[in-house]
């Protein structure tokens, strides 16, 4: 049937012919895209070739390509001495007027047209600002990255023969090839004496720990975390449905009495840490704690997930081995992220866990996260073999240990009388808490006024602390001792 009504074509058709796309692409797609929205509804009459070219202004043979892509992916049909007409199935009602300029075809709907579930557990807690100096949670200088030394290893990986096979031999667990190094490199710096099967490669911390949650965790399960602990992963565990429970830390760490106390209480599932340097307090669990941990999680049967956070950076001493090297009786889960101190697109997250534990990891890893990233997995098995990661963690560690050394000096120069804080053996960042009444939100505020960004997720307050955790890795010396400047201004003026 013909169209009872003229169709306002130039109004919603809108050409670039700037773009890349051919036009006479860009008129198809367009008007599809007005058929699948019933502006163009069944038996409507397209104009002729010629008409259609002159409303448009485009060439007839446009039309003519229009026109044949549009009966190709059977949207119309031409009958010969009649017209071309949009296909579809007939209705009842006879076409209607539709108004093309409230209803804008290039506009994706701001709403969807049914319900669903929304959470607040998973708000973004981030901020971003355009400030010139930022504080953040302590986190490396990707500036102090050999970014082509890197890129190198990347690109070869792409260009010689010889890596064609490896490159096929791929579990949906991670790169063998990869695994296999990085189990050997675990094994000699953290004391694990584990193997490849040992092993499944994410792509973070946070990744890891939501594969082990819907594993582990049921609703109702009761999870044990240090008073005060990483958000994030309080997020995926209140997603989980957990009971969370809040332990007190001191100046070793948690403290083990009263996670027995807990035991004796009620049933717990799992006991997360982060005993490296505990965030956010930067505090390393001491070692006769973490041996008393273990038995307490074979006496009570306790899962211990342990996240080795900042583990690659400390300075003053080697580190406390993991839990998960004395771990005899398979208690322990370990987590971490693999090449912090590389550029972030370098870095990866795994798990090491029993066997038995890693069948059904690899199960739940293959639905959200199938493909993995092969390339950059062989690329990090290749700075292993050939030495690079301990060489550039050696130079990168050597700034750090400068960098925290002088933000230790500035802190007690410029805040000393009003701040406690002690001088972290590793990690990038430094835990101060405030011994004078302080708002630290409108501290922010005030900051911010001066070109200082301090995102809310580094404050912290409540009726019995006052305190910031202030990163310290990503700040040269001019940035240190400016941001410290703006900060010790700002507090000053609430004294």
């Amino acid at each position: 049937m013909d169209s009872p009504v003229k169709i306002p074509y130039e109004s919603f058709i809108k050409i670039d012919r700037k773009s890349e796309t051919s036009i006479y692409l860009q008129i198809a797609n367009q008007l599809v895209n007005a058929i699948q929205r019933g502006f163009l509804p069944f038996g409507t009459k397209l104009p002729g070739t010629r008409a259609f070219s002159e409303i448009l202004e485009v060439h007839r043979n446009t039309a003519v390509a229009v026109y044949d892509e549009l009966s190709a992916q059977g949207w119309v049909e031409s009958f010969p001495n009649k017209g071309t007409f949009v296909i579809g199935k007939d209705q009842e009602k006879p076409v209607q007027v539709r108004d093309f300029k409230n209803n804008n075809l290039q506009n994706y709907p701001k709403t969807t047209g049914f319900t669903f579930k929304t959470s607040n557990i998973l708000d973004n807690p981030f901020e971003h600002s355009d400030c010139e100096y930022v504080f953040n949670d302590g986190v490396p200088d990707i500036r102090l990255t050999q970014i082509g030394q890197h890129s190198r290893f990347y690109s070869s990986i792409l260009k010689r023969k010889s890596n064609q096979k490896g490159l096929g031999h791929y579990n949906q667990d991670g790169s063998e090839f990869f695994k296999e190094h990085l189990s050997q490199y675990l094994n000699l710096s953290r004391g694990l004496p584990i193997s490849k099967s040992n092993l499944l490669i994410t792509r973070s911390t946070e990744m890891s720990i939501y594969v082990v949650s819907e594993i582990l965790l049921s609703p109702g399960d009761t999870v044990l975390v240090g008073d005060l602990s990483y958000f994030s992963v309080n997020m995926i565990f209140q997603k989980a449905g957990v009971n969370i429970v809040t332990l007190p830390i001191d100046e070793d760490g948690i403290i083990v009495e009263n996670v027995r106390e807990a035991c004796k209480k009620q049933r717990i599932r799992m006991l997360y840490l982060t005993p490296h340097h505990h965030y956010p307090t930067t505090v390393a669990l001491s070692a006769q704690r973490r041996l008393e941990l273990l038995e307490l999680a074979n006496e009570y049967g306790f899962v211990i997930l342990e996240d080795d956070y900042d583990y690659e950076f400390h300075y003053d001493k080697s580190p406390i081995l993991p839990l998960a090297s004395a771990d005899t009786n398979g208690m322990v889960i370990y987590i971490g992220s693999f090449g912090k101190s590389l550029a972030p697109g370098f870095r990866t997250g795994f798990i090491v866990a029993p066997e038995n534990l890693m069948v059904e990891m690899r199960k739940h890893l293959g639905i959200i996260d199938r493909q993995g990233d092969i390339l950059m997995e062989r690329t990090l098995g290749e700075m292993i073999e050939e030495g690079e990661i301990n060489r550039y963690l050696k130079k990168s560690l050597k700034v750090y240990q400068e960098r925290r050394d002088l933000f230790n000096i500035l802190l007690r120069e410029n805040l000393g009388d009003i701040i406690t804080f002690e001088k972290p053996s590793g990690g990038l960042a430094i835990w101060m808490e405030w011994e004078i009444p302080i708002n630290l939100m409108q501290l922010s505020r005030k900051c911010a006024q001066d070109n200082l960004f301090i995102p809310k997720t580094l404050l912290y307050q409540n009726k019995g602390l006052t305190a910031m955790r202030l990163g310290f890795g990503d700040l040269n010396v001019d940035e240190m001792e400016k941001s410290i400047e703006i900060l010790s201004k700002n507090v000053r003026s609430f004294v």
